[in-house]
């Protein structure tokens, strides 16, 4: 049975007199039975050879209908170094981030991915550079070779779209897979929102920041959880989460249309004069009501999508509930 501890020390952090640094790696787990023992193997072989580093792993349960939880406790009672976050139920990937996050107590956080489409060697090219005094360290994609054509081409995009019409850049082809200081992950358990992108947060806090390039793998077993839907909901959150353009362009679209209105009100009084009243045609009134209720419904589907957030903001529901954590006494 492996017992209900407090976490490790939130005081872990790089220290004058020698002791290692405890690197955290956050791992959302959502019905990856099949990954698990696969993911250990690689990571704790990786992780083992750094120099310089102690570690641990917090595993979040995120409501796995699979063995998954059943194989993380399983691991944990044998491996002190591994926590298991279970949540009550199926949070989503930025709610169980978040969770992870907030249970980490390393002096550097790396989110991770259970698939192994982020190659665990590339973790020593973070904490290299993190060494080197920088806060916040991004793990970008050379290539997306590995994606399909049409979703190479949505997400740039995704990414061309948002850059454009918010404050906070996020940078093309980095995911979560990335390495933050304890000051940067102090930062991020300051924000209160409960709809998060967390792509966008981590941008936002900012601080001293590098990358590196790595190439990205076929996942080592199981499917992915996202589907198109799924894709298409997240854009728009991470496109409705920090700017207000989808807003204002309805106002210059609204003048746009206003606009034209009028001019072509001056040309009917115009040629009505000149040339006299003739017959107005159907289809062109049908076409003028049709584009107008469309772009009107359009407006306000995205007014109420900016209502649909302060709803569920104003209720300050948690962002996740944990059910237990989970860890080896170390005695």
């Amino acid at each position: 049975m492996v017992e209900l501890t407090g976490g490790l020390r939130a005081d872990a952090k790089t220290r004058p007199d020698g002791a290692l640094d405890v690197v955290s790696l956050v791992v959302p787990f959502y019905n990856e039975a099949d990954g698990v023992e696969t993911f250990f193997r690689e990571v704790t072989s990786v992780l083992e050879r750094i120099p310089g580093i102690d570690y641990e792993i917090v595993c979040v349960n995120d409501g796995s209908t699979d063995a998954t939880l059943e194989q993380l406790l399983a691991v944990c009672a044998e491996n002190a170094r591994v926590r298991v976050v279970d949540l009550s139920r199926n949070f989503g990937k930025e709610a169980a981030l978040t969770a992870g996050i907030d249970e980490a107590a390393g002096a550097a956080v790396i989110p991770f991915d259970a698939d192994l489409q982020d190659p665990p060697e590339a973790i020593a090219r973070l904490i290299e550079r993190w060494r080197e005094g920088f806060d916040v360290v991004l793990a970008k994609r050379a290539e997306r070779s590995t994606d399909t054509y049409m979703k190479r081409g949505t997400a740039a995009l995704f990414y061309r779209v948002h850059n454009a019409i918010s404050e906070t850049v996020i940078p093309e082809n980095a995911g979560d897979f990335r390495l933050m200081s304890r000051q940067v992950v102090d930062a991020l358990k300051l924000l209160p929102e409960n709809r998060r992108f967390m792509k966008g947060l981590f941008s936002w806090v900012g601080f001293r920041t590098a990358q590196i390039e790595y190439e990205r793998q076929p996942r080592a077993a199981g499917e992915t959880k996202f589907s198109a839907w799924k894709l298409w909901n997240f854009a728009l959150e991470g496109l409705t989460s920090f700017g207000t353009w989808p807003l204002r362009v309805w106002t210059y679209i609204g003048g746009g249309t206003a606009l034209f209105a009028i001019v072509y009100a001056i040309y009917l009084a115009l040629r009505t004069v000149i040339r006299g009243v003739d017959v107005p045609g159907y289809a062109s009134i049908i076409t003028a009501v049709l584009f107008l209720g469309g772009t009107q419904l359009i407006g306000i589907g995205v007014i109420g999508e900016y209502i649909g957030r302060i709803y569920m903001e104003s209720k300050r529901r948690p962002v996740y509930i944990v059910r237990q954590v989970y860890r080896r006494d170390a005695a």
